[in-house]
């Protein structure tokens, strides 16, 4: 994978989501946010999340669909079980992805972070393929922004959130990043 000029990564699979919107002038991406997704909750495969992510989601579709698919929202990627990245944001673009959250006394995450979405849940563990997925995109994407950290979605955003979930093997995670 390889972080194009144009803040798309070649090697992903883009569907351009508007639930974005311009970074403020001079504003450095230094955050990367680790989510989880799943839609229905729990339930794995299918073209639920692309859709939610580009305000297509049928709200009748499921019983949940129904409270969230007037929800306008999206992070940069999504890793699916089986390793595929799909990017919806070019990364010089804001995505919608943190809402509400905090990171080392700074607000508005979305400002200077890139979120990318595993799909699981906090229920399940996390297929190895997307491991090796996510630390190939993370190191794309460090080679070229200033990333400083990496921080779970329930660490910038604790009250409303708890993804990526404890499932999510944070040790093994970081130990493909040192190795890349």
């Amino acid at each position: 994978m390889r972080l194009g000029a144009d803040g798309i990564v070649t090697g992903a699979a883009y569907v351009p989501s508007p639930n974005c919107d311009d970074r403020a002038a001079g504003e450095v991406v230094t955050l990367l946010v680790v989510h989880s997704i799943s839609l229905p909750p729990g339930e794995f495969g299918g073209d639920a999340i692309v859709r939610f992510f580009t305000n297509r989601l049928d709200p009748a579709a499921h019983p949940y669909f129904a409270e969230i698919a007037h929800l306008r929202v999206a992070a940069h990627f999504l890793v699916r079980r089986d390793g595929s990245v799909v990017q919806f944001v070019p990364v010089n673009r804001r995505a919608w992805h943190a809402g509400e959250s905090v990171w080392r006394g700074r607000s508005r995450c979305n400002d200077f972070s890139v979120g990318i979405e595993l799909e699981g849940h906090d229920t399940a563990g996390f297929e190895p393929a997307q491991y090796r997925s996510f630390a190939a995109l993370a190191s794309a994407l460090q080679a070229v922004l200033p990333l400083s950290a990496i921080a779970a979605h329930s660490d910038i955003a604790p009250v409303r959130k708890t993804d990526p979930g404890p499932f999510f093997d944070w040790r093994h995670c970081l130990s493909l990043l040192a190795c890349d």
